[in-house]
């Protein structure tokens, strides 16, 4: 069934563009060319199919078995206290835009705020077809360059914050769980305060004691259902640790080399003393990083899995 709305999807998106393709031609060829208006309307959805297509391209190519799926999006900022928090908010606030500007359906599950400014962390749940295809290039730690805003002396700073995008699975990928490798706690959830104090111990944390894997919610009054969020981001983050040690056996059986650059780091921006933002694993760059910042970053994206697939190919 979800093959049959994918191609569905797929096949109905091409009947949309086919219609609106004869419709805009016959429009074209009617138009007098003093006719501004018109033609601005024909060009500006011309330049809105072009970047569409180029999407369809890149996802017409995503292969894994989650990647047509929804995800989760954990931030974490790093060491560096209100700075990194800060920054991991930033960063929140960047998917939020993406999936807003791309028709993906963002859900903020648990969040845990700074002493005085930003987040420590954050989970979202990211809602659409090929989300995890696209943020799981995402994964990785994001340095940040810039003035610092708490600093009074108007020092440059560097702040950093991680970004882990793993699926959300479905009932044909099969995660079994002991109830005795967990350990659930309750917790009252963090808000706002005043009328909005949680109570009752709602927010729910399992710890998944063989593999040390952590996941909490805390989106719903229910504890119930946040038990049910928790543990399906535990299944799909115990299959993304499967996952990624199948691909570190095949890495070391083929003798592939890795870069180790910067580690884990795959993405700077810098916001002084020049302004750029440029991922390290394809050396793609922007300049506009106020546009980078507001969510355009699909084509850091479409770089990276550009460059996986001529990699894939070369091998």
């Amino acid at each position: 069934m979800r093959r049959k709305r994918s191609l569905e999807n797929s096949i109905g998106y091409i009947n949309s563009i086919s219609s609106d393709l004869v419709f805009y031609f016959e429009l074209f060829q009617a138009t007098d060319s003093d006719d501004l208006g018109t033609l601005q309307e024909i060009e500006t959805w011309q330049n809105k199919i072009l970047k569409e297509l180029e999407d369809k391209k890149v996802e017409s190519m995503f292969s894994g078995d989650a990647d047509c799926g929804d995800c989760f999006v954990d931030i974490h900022s790093g060491a560096g206290g209100t700075e990194s928090n800060d920054w991991a908010s930033m960063l929140l606030r960047m998917y939020l835009r993406w999936c807003e500007e791309n028709g993906y359906k963002a859900e903020l599950v648990s969040q845990l705020h700074g002493e005085e400014a930003g987040i420590k962390y954050a989970t979202l749940k990211v809602h659409g077809h090929n989300a995890y295809g696209w943020l799981k290039n995402e994964t990785g730690v994001h340095r940040l360059v810039r003035i610092s805003p708490f600093n009074s002396a108007g020092k440059r700073h560097t702040s950093f914050a991680s970004v882990y995008a793993y699926p959300i699975l479905d009932e044909h990928i099969n995660i079994v769980i002991e109830s005795s490798d967990l350990r659930v706690d309750t917790y009252r959830s963090s808000g706002a305060g005043g009328q909005h104090v949680n109570t009752t111990d709602s927010a729910v944390r399992i710890t998944h004691i063989p593999s040390g894997v952590v996941v909490q919610s805390q989106s719903s009054r229910s504890q119930h259902k946040n038990k049910e969020e928790c543990m399906s981001m535990l299944r799909s983050k115990l299959y993304e640790l499967e996952q990624e040690k199948k691909k570190r056996e095949f890495e070391k059986n083929a003798s592939v080399k890795t870069d180790i650059g910067w580690g884990n780091q795959i993405r700077s921006y810098v916001l002084h003393p020049y302004r750029m933002v440029k991922d390290l694993r394809t050396s793609y760059q922007e300049t506009n990083t106020d546009y980078v910042l507001d969510g355009g970053i699909t084509n850091f994206m479409r770089s990276n899995i550009m460059k996986n697939i001529v990699k894939k190919d070369n091998d």
